[in-house]
């Protein structure tokens, strides 16, 4: 079978366009990849099967039609419409150099706006969890000596799953400072502090593995059961693992929904509540902006509030402060003092 036009640009805009033209991550490629996944499936329901579809099908009607099938019947929440719609139109921005003829249509699928959705609060461990977690690691296998340093490194790096599945031997650096290098979003590189107590196991694991060695300098550090490099799936799976057998034990320290972007906020908290400056944090993080990091000084300053809230109950009457009202704020100045 003849492969259509559809085929032939989606597959250059994978294999030539987004790597070698707009120089994106693996992690970028692969969340786009997925969202053609699922598209293709949709448009297979709706009666056009991969093998027959072509950049003429490509149009505002498919795009909105497989947004609404994404909500209704895979339940994905806004925030995740919006990442499938982002690959939708990049996508377009390939195809528009490509067929000048059907720009206008691709001027329809660009104009699909986003969703609002609502910026969730930040949920994240106490330490009193993440002991709790980690005592459940049996330090006598070889596993779960890996899974020990995984959960060492989501916890004091706050590192990103993509980046965590990623990191090589070479990436590593066991002498003092002790420090690796992360390559986060957009292939951008960033070195963060190894804590001096995790050094011990870090090389422990090394030398268990046989990695501590020149020839093995560009192995990928944590395989699973396989041999074959982690998944994002298969560190969500290891962490539920470590977290249900925590609950067992009748405790809420550990959270159900357990993830490694909780670890992640976990690590910012006790870095924030320790006293570390904003910037400090933004840059271990890998944020783009200090203005993503401030997030988690929020979630911070709203936790304080209830605290001396909570403390001054007995002492203080209850009143509505008069910025948390529904009111305009300059009206508030021009009133204030007056009464």
């Amino acid at each position: 079978m003849k492969n259509t036009d559809f085929a032939i640009h989606l597959s250059r805009y994978f294999t030539q366009y987004l790597p070698n033209e707009r120089g994106s991550s693996p992690q970028t490629i692969d969340s786009y990849r997925y969202a053609f996944i699922l598209f293709l499936e949709y448009m297979d329901s709706v009666g056009i099967p991969p093998e027959k579809m072509t950049v003429s099908d490509f149009t505002r009607d498919s795009v909105r039609g497989f947004l609404g099938w994404l909500e209704e019947t895979r339940g994905n929440s806004s925030a995740t419409r919006n990442y499938r719609l982002a690959a939708m139109k990049g996508f377009v921005h390939y195809l528009k150099y490509e067929f000048p003829d059907y720009l206008e249509e691709y001027q329809r699928i660009l104009s699909i706006p986003l969703k609002k959705t609502e910026q969730p609060g930040i949920s994240y461990m106490k330490t009193d969890g993440i002991k709790l977690l980690v005592d459940q690691v049996d330090l006598g296998s070889k596993n779960g000596l890996r899974d020990y340093v995984i959960l060492l490194l989501l916890y004091t790096t706050g590192i990103r799953v993509s980046e965590l599945i990623h990191i090589r031997v070479k990436d590593l650096s066991l002498t003092e400072p002790y420090t690796m290098i992360i390559h986060g979003k957009g292939n951008k590189g960033r070195y963060v502090p190894l804590l001096k107590v995790a050094i011990p196991h870090i090389q422990k694991y090394l030398s268990v593995m046989k990695y501590d060695c020149d020839a093995c300098c560009s192995e990928i550090l944590f395989k699973n059961h396989m041999g074959k490099p982690f998944t994002r799936q298969g560190i969500n799976y290891l962490l539920k693992k470590y977290g249900c057998k925590a609950r067992e034990n009748g405790t809420a320290y550990v959270p159900e929904d357990l993830s490694p972007h909780k670890m992640r906020h976990t690590a910012a908290m006790e870095l924030l509540t320790a006293g570390v400056d904003l910037v400090y944090i933004r840059d271990l993080l890998g944020h783009s902006s200090v203005t993503t990091t401030e997030v988690y000084a929020r979630a911070d300053a709203q936790l304080k509030r209830k605290a001396i809230e909570a403390a001054s109950k007995e002492i203080v009457p209850e009143e509505e402060a008069s910025w948390d009202l529904d009111m305009n704020l300059r009206d508030w100045l021009k009133g204030f003092n007056k009464a």
